[in-house]
């Protein structure tokens, strides 16, 4: 099973990889004409119903894998409107190939006939809301055929992660728009006979062609469901890569500290490393960013940036005595990252200790208070970030085979019942269900302070997502931060040379 979002950043990781749009697009068009062939003998007559998207150039492709049969393409839309540059090219080869297309400018233009079998590519996973004009008229029209209907990835209509209709039928006294096909939408008042809740706004398939793994709500549905094979490389699935950076740009509508606060707790024996941390929590893309560190070392931390919050903590280390100050500081943040240039010694490791007992937010654990985890029982969501001797501190295990050693740390991470980011020239994300490895990075990384970045940069994207794609995220952004950073400097990087490039390997260009 595979989510519209993990899907979508699969399809752009496989692109990353070199295995374009168009090869995946003929793959599975070619999917498709399997299904019609498989439903009606050679000779029946096929309707292709498509939209202006991907989904309507797999349809576009399929029609001409349908050479024994009787094909019409119906386009609901301009063919100069058509989304993607591949699904045009498609687009263009029926037409040069002289097989039958219609377009539909207007719902009331779209005429089926009498099909013996009709194709459903309007709209693909990942669609929200209500079906609009014309796709709401068509999928009726559909759905009162009296034949066979195969749906491309989705039914129309249908959320793909729920098996439930995207939206309904609004109420009686409200509008409903045309789309005229010139650009513009004309409103036409609606009786309420017409406007009565329809809980059919989708199409009815038969038969669904879905593409890589199936989606979780296509079991929910009347159906059958074929899983095609399309070509998409194991690699897009088990490497980070750019299409994980989908969906993480903030609201335009957003508030300082709706895109995340987080609190530094750190510092005492190193004042560097609570700083990078900081840092590189601001330019991963946290609103606001709090320094909690001993006040013996607080000026020094705030003189690295003006942007940093600093609160001091007595003394000239991090110990028991600070857990309520800390604790409310918490409280008040999305994210905790805790560890960074903490030091060792009892009093901290009994702090670290205290204060994950009692804490159930989201914290990232880095450095000297990692081996403080396993033996804690905590309600918080943590995220551990150890190199791989940290790893064997913490009661892990590791292993040169990265398949094994992704699997010790999978089952370690589920042992534990947190996320694992284990670095490495290979690094480990796992958790009780997922693994997943990122090959950014280069050895010029082994300078001290990366992981502190990382920490910070993960801590940013815990604020506003979950652990793991935190984690894979976090993992993905700083490896090709310091591979940005090498390009320059080579390997006399040094870690202050990754912050400034984090927002350039945020961008997923």
């Amino acid at each position: 099973m595979i989510t519209t979002e993990r899907m979508a950043a699969i399809d752009a990781n496989a692109a990353a990889l070199g295995v374009a749009q168009k090869q995946l697009m003929e793959s599975a068009g070619n999917a498709v004409a399997r299904e019609v062939r498989d439903a009606v003998d050679p000779g029946a007559s096929v309707a292709l119903v498509c939209g202006r998207g991907n989904n309507g150039g797999d349809a576009f492709v399929a029609a001409r894998f349908l050479s024994a049969y009787d094909v019409t393409v119906h386009l609901l839309g301009r063919p100069e409107s058509i989304r993607t540059d591949v699904a045009r090219e498609n687009w263009e080869a029926l037409e040069a190939a002289d097989i039958p297309t219609e377009t539909v400018g207007d719902a009331t233009d779209l005429a089926l006939g009498d099909p013996d079998l009709a194709v459903d590519a309007m709209l693909g996973s990942g669609v929200a809301g209500a079906l609009r004009e014309p796709e709401r008229t068509a999928a009726r029209q559909l759905n009162a055929l009296d034949a066979p209907i195969v749906a491309v990835d989705v039914p129309s209509g249908i959320d793909a992660d729920t098996g439930e209709p995207t939206g309904t039928e609004t109420d009686a006294d409200t509008e409903t728009k045309t789309d005229t096909g010139a650009g513009t939408e004309t409103k036409t008042d609606v009786d309420a006979d017409a406007q009565a809740p329809d809980p059919l706004v989708a199409v009815d398939a038969d038969r669904v062609v879905t593409f890589h793994d199936e989606k979780p709500g296509l079991g929910e549905l009347d159906c059958a469901v074929t899983v095609a094979d399309i070509g998409i490389p194991a690699a897009a699935e088990r490497f980070t890569g750019p299409g994980d950076l989908l969906g993480i740009a903030r609201d335009p509508n957003s508030h300082k500290g709706e895109n995340g606060e987080v609190l530094v707790v750190g510092g005492g024996p190193y004042t560097g490393a609570p700083s990078l941390s900081a840092r590189a929590a601001l330019r991963a893309g946290a609103d606001l960013v709090r320094v909690a560190c001993p006040e013996s070392v607080a000026r020094e931390i705030q003189g690295y940036s003006a942007d940093l919050i600093v609160r001091e903590l007595p003394g000239d280390r991090v110990g028991p005595g600070h857990l309520a100050r800390v604790q409310r500081l918490a409280a008040d943040n999305d994210v905790v990252v805790l560890g960074p240039g903490l030091g060792g010694g009892d009093g901290t490791a009994e702090f670290v200790r205290e204060f994950l007992a009692d804490y159930d937010g989201r914290a990232v654990v880095d450095a000297d208070a990692l081996r403080t985890v396993p033996a804690v029982d905590t309600d918080a969501e943590l995220i551990c970030t150890p190199h791989q001797g940290e790893l064997v501190g913490m009661g892990g295990e590791t292993a040169t085979d990265p398949d094994e050693r992704a699997a010790l740390i999978k089952s370690f991470a589920a042992e534990i019942g947190h996320t694992m980011l284990v670095k490495g020239a290979y690094d480990v994300i796992a958790d009780r269900e997922d693994v997943r490895l990122n090959r950014t990075g280069n050895p010029g990384m082994t300078v001290g302070g990366t992981g502190d970045i990382l920490a910070g940069t993960v801590g940013a994207l815990a604020a506003t997502t979950t652990p793991f794609r935190a984690a894979a995220i976090g993992a993905y952004v700083n490896g090709t931060a310091g591979d940005l950073a090498a390009a320059e400097n080579g390997y006399g990087l040094v870690a202050t040379d990754l912050i400034d490039r984090l927002p350039q390997a945020m961008r997923n260009e």
